[in-house]
């Protein structure tokens, strides 16, 4: 891999850091605010989604080779982004979820 396309790659990656933090930070407020088993399976699907399209990039920019300072870089990136958009969570508002209320009987009425 030549040097173009290694700073490219570096590029890349740092950005897609960015880009994974801005967007965990949309999906935030959904993750906590859903039921158990809805809160795994769209966590699941979107860390699935993220990975996929992170890895199609790197196979057209440099043949899919990846090396340990992408990774860094996208964690750099990351953290870079979360840490200065959280206001971001603010600006949508997710209702919580409506739980049904269980019904407490009477001990009057039992006996």
């Amino acid at each position: 891999m030549g040097l173009k396309e290694q700073i490219i790659s570096m590029l890349f990656s740092f950005f897609f850091g960015l880009f994974l933090g801005g967007v965990y930070n949309l999906n935030y407020n959904m993750l906590f605010k859903l039921a158990n088993i809805k809160k795994i399976f769209f966590n699941l699907i979107f860390i699935f989604d993220l990975v996929l399209i992170y890895f199609l990039f790197i196979k057209k920019i440099n043949g899919g080779i990846i090396h340990p300072y992408f990774y860094i870089l996208i964690v750099l990136g990351f953290f870079l982004t979360f840490c200065h958009s959280k206001k971001l969570r603010n600006l949508i508002k997710v209702p919580p979820i409506k739980k049904k209320k269980k019904k407490k009987k009477d001990k009057d009425t039992e006996k």
